[in-house]
């Protein structure tokens, strides 16, 4: 005779079994979602980075060329200071453009996992409320 038909737990050890099967499969799919949010994740950075040295590079040798044919094509006039301080506040407003375009790209790759945690976070709340 099995004590745990005779002491009514059988009902409980399958409720305990369901629930670790629940658990392993809730488990195995928030591990996908992470490992595909952190691919995701990657991509993002890596984009970051090309887009940061194609736009370093890019950037200079243009300036450089612009600047430099404007301060030719102004050099003997009377309005060579003026060129030169119009090129230098181009180049301080090409720059903060730059830079609020990275400040946006730094802010989404701040957040990483979201998905991820917010999934974590209601299984914890349904959790908490089975309990």
């Amino acid at each position: 005779m099995r004590w745990t038909s005779l002491l009514g737990l059988d009902a409980l050890i399958a409720r305990w079994r369901a629930s670790v099967i629940e658990l392993a499969i809730a488990v195995e799919d928030r591990s996908d979602l992470a490992r595909l949010e952190w691919e995701q994740h990657k991509r993002s950075m890596q984009s970051v980075v090309m887009l940061l040295i194609a736009m370093g590079t890019l950037g200079v040798v243009f300036l450089l060329m612009l600047s430099l044919a404007l301060l030719v094509q102004f050099w003997d006039s009377e309005h060579r200071v003026l060129v030169a301080w119009s090129l230098a506040g181009g180049w301080l407003l090409l720059w903060a453009l730059a830079l609020w375009r990275l400040l946006l790209a730094a802010r989404q790759l701040s957040r990483p996992f979201m998905l991820t945690r917010q999934e974590l976070n209601e299984d914890w709340q349904a959790l908490k409320k089975r309990l």
